[in-house]
């Protein structure tokens, strides 16, 4: 059963104004920038590195529409980014939240119980102060609380500006992804209610939508999930975990190959799916293949769209209608060889929902791929 809840944000005085970045743990910071560039068409914007005096590791910021990602790599073993990497694979270690006041929000959620990582720390330089802090959410995950009203840099004190040209004639989707939609985590069995209470408790979130029994099923697997969002539905966190079912899930399948709980896939916003879609599929991002078959009966539940149905089906396009309009969605095969993180494009036409008419086809695309692979 699905629920949309349609809850009206208490007063509350942990404020958020946006995703700041996200910000990937990888085993080659400069190869995985160049891949995001030309495969995804995000613009590398800063660098921090040993050129730049940080001796440790290697870091390019990404940009795209209001979308930042960073990218960080070590350049030693041993320490916190190379241990992350040798257990996880490439994949999110700081979900990077943007706050008026870094300083009130980091007291405020460890006084509401959060696990401080970093007091409220001060860096400048010549483009002004950035405050940052930092506690602890699901598994290996952060989120840093970033103030940068007051700073004008490319990114962050230590950061410089920096752009890397992915090379003349390289396919790519430069300028599609205009905002992150929202960002899923998976938890083990019977831990998702416990941090939806912890969202609704130190950041204030409340419970945007849930999904259970029959809507996230497939004949093998299942799973249960629920989305919370800030106020102002900018931030949004779906949080999954897998339920008991014939065969393992996607979230069982993750978990084993993650080495826990970790964020699973990133939603991008983008204006024109196809042309995304064709860009980056010329440029060798895979997406997951969608049955001729569901395209058959879909203008008789979907109603009226934009585009022609036969453009969503050659490229293996979803869609889904909800009370407040429609949007188009696809989703990729993982973008590393570990199982784990891979990424979803959005188009939005009025629906703040999540494709819950899509979840039987998607889960069904992914247990192909989970079979292929032998993790099904």
């Amino acid at each position: 059963m699905a629920v949309l809840l349609e809850t009206v944000q208490p007063p509350d005085q942990f404020a958020v104004t946006g995703l700041d970045a996200v910000h990937f743990a990888v085993g080659n910071a400069r190869q995985a920038a160049h891949y995001y560039s030309t495969a995804f068409g995000f613009t590398v914007c800063a660098y921090r590195g040993p050129e730049t005096g940080h001796r440790d590791s290697a870091a390019y910021v990404l940009q795209s529409g209001s979308a930042r990602l960073v990218l960080e790599s070590p350049l030693r073993p041993g320490g916190d980014l190379a241990e992350h990497v040798a257990r996880h694979g490439d994949g999110v270690i700081d979900l990077a939240i943007a706050v008026p006041d870094a300083r009130a929000a980091h007291a405020l959620a460890v006084a509401r119980g959060a696990r401080s990582l970093q007091e409220p720390t001060e860096t400048s330089d010549e483009h002004g102060t950035v405050v940052t802090a930092a506690i602890a959410t699901f598994g290996d995950t952060r989120h840093t609380f970033v103030e940068r009203g007051a700073y004008s840099g490319p990114y962050l004190p230590g950061y410089t500006a920096r752009a890397v040209d992915p090379g003349a004639g390289a396919a790519t989707a430069a300028g599609w992804v205009t905002a992150i939609d929202h960002c899923v985590g998976n938890v083990e069995m019977g831990a998702m209610d416990t941090w939806v209470a912890f969202y609704n408790r130190v950041m204030g979130f409340t419970n945007m939508a849930e999904f259970v029994g029959d809507d996230i099923a497939t004949e093998y697997s299942a799973l249960m999930s629920k989305v919370v969002a800030d106020g102002s539905r900018v931030v949004k966190f779906p949080i999954n975990e897998p339920a008991v079912a014939k065969k393992r899930s996607q979230i069982d399948e993750y978990l084993e190959f993650y080495g826990g709980p970790g964020v699973q896939h990133l939603a991008f916003n983008v204006a024109d799916i196809v042309a995304a879609v064709d860009t980056m599929r010329a440029a060798g991002v895979e997406f997951l293949a969608t049955p001729d078959s569901y395209y058959d009966t879909l203008e008789s539940w979907v109603g009226p769209l934009h585009i022609d149905v036969d453009q969503l089906r050659s490229r293996g396009i979803l869609a889904d209608r909800d009370e407040s309009g429609y949007l188009l969605q696809i989703f990729t095969k993982p973008v590393q060889d570990r199982p784990t993180v891979f990424f979803e494009l959005i188009e939005r036409h009025g629906s703040e929902g999540f494709g819950r008419g899509n979840f039987k086809a998607l889960f069904e695309a992914i247990e192909r791929e989970q079979d292929r692979r032998g993790n099904l």
